[in-house]
């Protein structure tokens, strides 16, 4: 699932900027050491309390719009600083790198902080959100598949989907267009495997894994419900052949489902109260996953196929 996104327009500036507000180096050096400044990168500041306030991925599209600020007014956000922009989870990729490109240049170099790739532009995959340039959703899909693993892009492919910003249609027809881009012999399975009814990075990798694995496909989202026909609970998978779904808990189901006002406990008591109304209304098992267990795949998958076994026929 893509998130809310805070405005960060207008909040970085050049030290060029400041030197024409009247600041002189000293002070501008005097501010940053005080806190009261904060150096983004080399001669572009902003407030303190400003970045004190922000998330990780908050402060990696502020180094972009700093980078973007000091650069070639063609360059444009394409990779990971794309997939900020347009609200992706961007599970597993390291953030402290600006990934950037301009149309006319086909060739790639790194420098401190920034990752200039190569490969021309084409118009229509390029657009602008939040106030800056970068690739559109189905082109910044492509380029995580080929910057990062199969795990690592399906976490972002699957919530630009899910978000609607991305048709895995045209997905696949983009991958197939653009098979011969250096890295991207994973893309095709990324194409393969990515799933629009995946809500969460959680979800994602749970699906990865159980393909991973050769486990048995389950079904996401799975639908039960009551006497009269109405929906008592959508499950995160099911193995309705088995009689066994699987519940993935993470912080952002925590942050999504939680009523207004309500506390974790009492969500956590309400989720409680909900598997044992699906459990009695189905007589099936619930299996319930956290990140950690993703950590030690060969007993998770145990576990699973444990759980499956006996639930058969």
């Amino acid at each position: 699932m893509t998130t809310t996104l805070l405005d960060l327009e207008g909040l970085v500036f050049l030290r060029r900027e400041a030197h024409d507000r009247g600041y002189t180096d000293q002070q501008i050096a005097r501010l940053v050491r005080s806190g009261e400044w904060w150096r983004v990168r080399r001669g572009a500041y902003v407030a303190g309390d400003v970045w004190g306030s922000l998330g990780d991925a908050d402060r990696a599209r502020l180094r972009s719009r700093a980078v973007l600020k000091a650069a070639d007014p063609s360059t444009v956000l394409t990779h990971v600083s794309a997939a900020l922009e347009w609200g992706a989870p961007v599970w597993g990729y390291s953030l402290d790198e600006v990934h950037t490109s301009r149309p006319e240049t086909a060739s790639g170099r790194r420098e401190a902080g920034i990752v200039h790739h190569r490969g021309l532009l084409p118009p229509d995959h390029v657009t602008q959100v939040n106030g800056v340039r970068l690739t559109t959703p189905l082109r910044c899909a492509l380029e995580l598949s080929a910057l990062g693993s199969v795990e690592q892009a399906l976490v972002s492919v699957n919530a630009l989907m899910h978000a609607r910003l991305v048709e895995p249609g045209a997905f696949s027809a983009l991958a197939r267009e653009l098979r011969h881009w250096p890295g991207t012999l994973g893309v095709n399975l990324v194409s393969r495997l990515a799933d629009p009814r995946l809500e969460s990075a959680g979800e994602s990798r749970t699906a990865y894994f159980i393909w991973a694995h050769h486990l048995p496909r389950p079904v996401p989202q799975y639908e039960v419900h009551d006497g009269a026909g109405r929906v008592l609970a959508r499950l995160d998978f099911a193995w309705p052949e088995h009689s066994v779904f699987l519940e993935f808990d993470g912080m952002s189901k925590y942050r999504e489902h939680r009523r207004p006002g309500e506390s974790v406990e009492d969500y956590l008591l309400r989720e409680k109260r909900r598997e044992e109304l699906v459990c009695q209304m189905t007589g099936w098992t619930c299996l319930r996953l956290r990140w950690a267990d993703l950590d030690r795949p060969h007993e998770l998958a145990s576990r699973i196929r444990r759980v499956l076994a006996q639930r058969e026929g």
